[in-house]
């Protein structure tokens, strides 16, 4: 509310808590965060006003966010009683002919907005799209300098499926120049959950990795992570860390998947085992067996298809450990007969190293000429340079680089 006061807004605050309300209403901010207390003080009673009367806020407001909390029930799973709460008392003051953005800025499990709350707005009678807007829009704030994130946001996410509300939406965080995505309703809301968990999956990581050292002993555990921090990819010094964070098709080559095995190993040697190690041995074979599903499930197997890459990475002939390997493979023991492979390096090597019974194909447009469907395995610049060439043809691209 205050940030966007900040950005010139005029915003009303309602909540239901009185005494919070009361609080901020005498110049109070309720928890500890820097900034707040000078932002309150600059805009309550100007851009800020704290209201007591809902109906009256939602008549004179474009843009309606629900800020309110989503905790976890005893299952673990999302409580989103208050929001549909939230959602349902103010639609009680909305008229059809006064078009309103509806946004969900609490943290909801994806499907939600699409499935539980677009529903909710339809038994009030309301077209979403016609008479009233609906989005999403995921906070990313790190409490201690939740002010900075929020008036010098990174990136902004838009979770929208109409051009009304898009264009609101995108009027009133202009002022933050940031980049705005606009995506669809689950791609906002599991942009959210992707950003947490992975954040967690750090932390848990370094934790598991500490406690193999203490288990093998005699490793000086902090030292050896700062020095992992000075791996230059941290700073995209030539590659990026963010090209590992990235899906495909599985990991591939001689020293990631030998080296996870054996450290697997080493641990459980000393006593301790590995569940985050172990859960990512078997996401890499998963991987393999999920896009298999994912070709047999849109593929016939008279068709013939076109496999795009078969080192384990571009810039590479090498085909240790290649995922083109295991998926050829899972195919044709499917079933798949009729397969023709191209890679700009990695032909020749992967014919005289693996006895299977495909074509190979000399060139990009040779392969595109004989083949029905192409799967792109290994994300060669080569092949986005082509891409035109490749589209002509259905495409499936278990890279997501094209």
């Amino acid at each position: 509310a205050l940030g966007f006061s900040e950005k010139g807004f005029k915003v009303f605050g309602y909540d239901e808590d009185k005494e919070m309300v009361s609080q901020l209403q005498n110049g109070a901010i309720p928890f500890f965060e820097p900034n707040l207390d000078n932002a309150l003080r600059d805009h309550l009673g100007n851009n800020f006003e704290i209201v007591d009367n809902l109906e009256n806020a939602v008549k004179r407001s474009k843009v309606i966010f629900y800020c309110v909390g989503t905790p976890s029930k005893q299952d673990d799973s999302a409580d989103l009683t208050h929001i549909f709460a939230s959602i349902k008392n103010t639609l009680k003051a909305i008229k059809k002919d006064d078009f309103k953005v509806l946004v969900i800025k609490s943290t909801v499990p994806p499907s939600t907005t699409k499935e539980k709350i677009k529903l909710i707005i339809e038994k009030y009678n309301f077209i979403v799209g016609k008479d009233i807007g609906l989005a999403n829009n995921p906070e990313f704030l790190r409490e201690g300098v939740a002010w900075e994130d929020f008036t010098k946001p990174d990136r902004i996410v838009i979770g929208v499926n109409d051009t009304k509300s898009a264009k609101l939406l995108e009027e009133l965080y202009a002022p933050f120049n940031a980049p705005i995505h606009k995506v669809s309703l689950n791609s906002s809301e599991f942009m959210k959950y992707l950003s947490n968990t992975f954040l967690a999956t750090l932390i848990s990581y370094s934790n598991e990795m500490s406690m193999i050292a203490d288990s093998i002993g005699d490793i000086d555990i902090p030292t050896i992570f700062k020095i992992l921090h000075e791996d230059r990819r941290w700073f995209g010094n030539p590659a990026k860390m963010t090209s590992y964070v990235y899906p495909g098709c599985g990991f591939g080559g001689y020293c990631l998947p030998k080296d996870a095995e054996a450290m697997y190993k080493q641990a459980e040697a000393c006593g301790f085992t590995s569940n985050l190690l172990k859960s990512v041995i078997n996401t890499n074979l998963n991987i393999k067996d999920h896009v298999v599903k994912k070709i047999i499930k849109n593929v016939k197997k008279e068709e013939m298809i076109g496999v795009l890459g078969l080192s384990f990475k571009p810039g590479s002939d090498d085909i240790r450990n290649t995922p083109s390997k295991d998926i050829i493979e899972s195919l044709l023991a499917k079933g798949f007969r009729n397969i023709i492979a191209y890679d700009p390096m990695a032909n020749a090597a992967f014919m005289k190293k693996f006895n299977l019974n495909i074509e190979y194909a000399s060139s990009v447009e040779a392969l595109v000429k004989k083949a029905d469907r192409l799967i792109l395995l290994t994300a060669w610049p080569e092949f986005k340079e082509k891409k035109q060439i490749l589209l002509t043809k259905p495409l499936y691209d278990f890279r997501y680089y094209l």
